[in-house]
């Protein structure tokens, strides 16, 4: 046999090896495909030899980067539950038993499926195994707030800078961080867990509580006639009013001078605290349904009012800060009542808005300070036109789309971080509003108002959410009289929590009047769900929540 050059010979002896190789590349169990970057192993499980872990000529394989660790802080956690709820805190032992499935209030614990394992570790509570009913994980925090307002049946954990008035904030033990009595520092809040934070997400940046600031609103206030009788001719004095506590109702009769079956009720301690929601509050805030000029005139009975100015001493103790003007009896005692009504108010401390010496005062904002936010309170009358002030009249403010449009631009020119519009509107003993008055209430939304809080109905009302801002149509009366029905005698005080200016908590209390002045609070899981079920009932299509 003829041999063939030695150059022959290791050029075709190059040409094996090299398509050996290429072989070797493209078989199954070795090197991905260029476009991974990953190395194999192959079915030995010894590493691939480093020629075969990619064709030649193509760039080498890159190298994932290191994952950076989530950093982790000690976040502050918030027991959420339905908005509608009665409860009002929990404990941990309440949690062990809805995983255990022997709560009698809730059947689901339900989490922000990120923050699970270490809301569970906080709790000191077992992940339960996949699948078990009584633990709910949601996408998010708008997930988990959507599922709540569907299921009362349901408890979760929020991040405190994730709590909004959608859902409704318990207590853990004895500690609140949202409303009267929470807690000043977030140091003090006993419940927190690690969580990976996120320099660029507003929920992940430290919660701070000592921007959490309170305002608490109720209805319409009278001093005159039934009120001014208890506190006068009675000699209950100045501060009775606003001495109620907490009752019960222990019956019912039939039935009042109009024909209507009413409430019997006893109180059951608590003294003072109602007193307590007021001077705690940040800021307090009410309809004043009556004049108070100089020379008033005591009535026993009709509906014609003024009222002593002294008697004015009581809402300044009790911490009231600001009260509306704008309704319609501001002006029974005549035009110059109503200036001395403003006079008379500010001379205990008390501003007012809604009523002044022409047109353009009544609407001027009531700019006020809360813990260093800045609110501004705009008042409005559309029920008593007679009373309207003019280009030179005193009087009441009016609402007009094209006003709000223009006061709440001067209220955020004046540096107000909060606006609220607070109108004298609606149907007397109607809960439900109708189309008008809904148009106003998007108007002042429309307008850039924070949240609207109405009167004039003397029963409590609806309340809507109307792009994400509530609107409470009528919180009923506060201090009055009309002690002829159940609707009448109880209203619901407002307990607001904001964070700087964010409204984040929204309490309904419900309350009865007794002795023709007293609101005294109702268990709203007990008799105060009379008056919350009719404001539920006529919020029917308003309120998601």
């Amino acid at each position: 046999m003829k041999r063939l050059p030695l150059v022959t010979v290791l050029a075709l002896l190059a040409v094996t090896v090299a398509i050996s190789v290429g072989l070797a590349a493209g078989s199954p169990g070795a090197s991905p495909s260029p476009s991974s970057g990953r190395v194999a192993q192959q079915t030995t499980g010894s590493p691939a030899p480093s020629q075969a872990s990619a064709p030649p000529s193509s760039a080498p394989p890159t190298v994932p980067p290191t994952a950076t660790p989530p950093q982790l802080a000690a976040v502050p956690i918030v027991p959420v539950t339905q908005f509608r709820t009665t409860a009002e805190r929990t404990t941990s032992k309440e949690v062990a038993a809805v995983l255990a499935g022997t709560s009698k209030t809730y059947d689901a614990l339900e989490l922000v499926d990120a923050d699970a394992d270490p809301i569970l570790a906080a709790l000191g509570a077992e992940r339960p195994a996949a699948g078990d009913p009584h633990l709910v994980l949601a996408a998010d925090e708008q997930t988990l707030a959507t599922d709540l307002a569907r299921n009362r049946k349901h408890i979760a954990f929020l991040r405190a800078a994730q709590v909004g008035p959608s859902v409704r904030a318990l207590g853990w033990g004895d500690a609140s961080l949202f409303g009267e009595g929470h807690v000043k520092q977030t140091a003090d809040w006993p419940l927190t867990a690690q969580l990976p934070v996120d320099a660029g997400s507003a929920v992940s940046q430290p919660f701070d509580a000592s921007k959490l600031w309170t305002l608490a609103a109720g209805g319409d206030i009278l001093l005159d006639r039934g009120v001014a009788q208890t506190v006068k001719v009675k000699k209950k004095g100045v501060d009775f009013p606003f001495d109620g506590g907490s009752a019960e109702i222990t019956g019912h009769t039939c039935c009042s001078g109009l024909g209507w079956e009413v409430p019997q009720a006893k109180r059951t301690g608590g003294a003072g605290a109602m007193r307590d929601l007021l001077q705690n509050a940040d800021l307090a805030i009410a309809n004043f349904e009556n004049p108070a000029p100089d020379s008033f005139r005591y009535h026993t009975s009709g509906t014609v009012f003024s009222a002593d100015p002294k008697l004015i001493k009581g809402l300044a103790n009790a911490g009231l800060d600001w009260v509306s003007l704008a309704n319609n009896h501001i002006g029974d005692a005549g035009r110059n009542g109503i200036l001395q009504t403003i006079a008379n108010l500010a001379d205990y401390g008390i501003k007012s808005g809604g009523a002044g010496k022409d047109a353009k005062t009544a609407r001027r904002p009531t700019i006020l300070d809360a813990d260093g936010t800045k609110v501004g309170i705009i008042a409005y009358d559309t029920i008593a036109p007679g009373y309207r002030a003019g280009t030179t009249k005193p009087g009441s403010a009016s609402f007009t789309v094209e006003n709000v449009k223009s006061d709440v631009k001067k209220a955020r020119d004046a540096g107000a971080q909060v606006v609220i519009v607070f109108p004298h509107w609606g149907t007397e003993y109607d809960p439900t509003p109708f189309a008008g008055q809904q148009n106003l209430a998007h108007a002042a939304i429309d307008a850039g108002a924070d949240l609207v809080i109405g009167n004039h109905a003397h029963w409590a009302g609806a309340v809507e959410v109307y792009d994400g801002k509530p609107i409470w149509y009528a919180l009923g009366n506060f201090v009055f009289d009309q002690t002829w029905s159940e609707p009448t005698m109880e209203g619901m005080t407002l307990e607001l929590t904001f964070d700087g200016p964010t409204l984040v908590q929204a309490r309904m209390r419900p309350h009865i009047i007794l002795d023709k002045s007293q609101p005294n609070f109702l268990d709203p899981a007990g008799d105060g769900r009379v008056v919350l079920g009719q404001v539920y009932d006529a919020s029917k299509g308003l309120l998601p929540w």
